[in-house]
């Protein structure tokens, strides 16, 4: 499969999108600072997601984007294609034309293979993600109050040994 970083960050710069969930335009410039990605780039990319109306410009002071969609709507894999990025495992991008303007042996298997990549990027939303994303702060937020918790328990535990060889 050919994905590169055209698919990648487009992926990632609408997920960051919907995390925001801000009633107000998010600019390109903020996501491109929390996810390292060039302006420039995000530029492009989201001319062609704008195209696809998969999020919308907003213009003037406050401006930036949002999402067109609601994000239980938008599949990964339609992310990835509004890109124009392939989802394509074969030499010869679909032609047929791989071995001496022949299919070669191996086709069918790639073809599958793309089939299966998409059905499984086309069964993933972006809430999916979101809500992943947000379930993973969260487990970083509950081991943080549990350091919190320590001290209280090493109150009421008394210190013990912790070796099998100790009396």
């Amino acid at each position: 499969m050919r994905l590169t970083t055209k698919g990648r960050f487009a992926v990632t710069a609408l997920l960051d999108l919907a995390m925001q969930r801000s009633a107000h335009p998010v600019t390109l410039a903020d996501i491109s600072q929390r996810q390292q990605i060039s302006l420039s780039y995000l530029e492009q990319l989201f001319a062609k997601l704008r195209q696809r109306s998969l999020v919308e410009s907003v213009r003037g002071p406050g401006g930036g984007y949002r999402l067109a969609k609601d994000i239980a709507q938008v599949s990964v894999a339609e992310i990835i294609l509004a890109v124009d990025e392939p989802i394509d495992s074969t030499q010869c991008s679909g032609k047929e034309n791989c071995h001496s303007d022949k299919k070669c042996m191996t086709h069918d298997l790639w073809v599958k293979l793309n089939d299966l990549i998409f059905d499984h990027l086309g069964a993933i939303t972006l809430k999916q993600l979101v809500d992943n994303q947000k379930a993973r702060q969260s487990g970083v937020v509950q081991m943080l109050d549990m350091r919190k918790a320590l001290p209280e328990l090493e109150r009421v535990m008394p210190e013990r040994e912790h070796s099998v060889f100790s009396a």
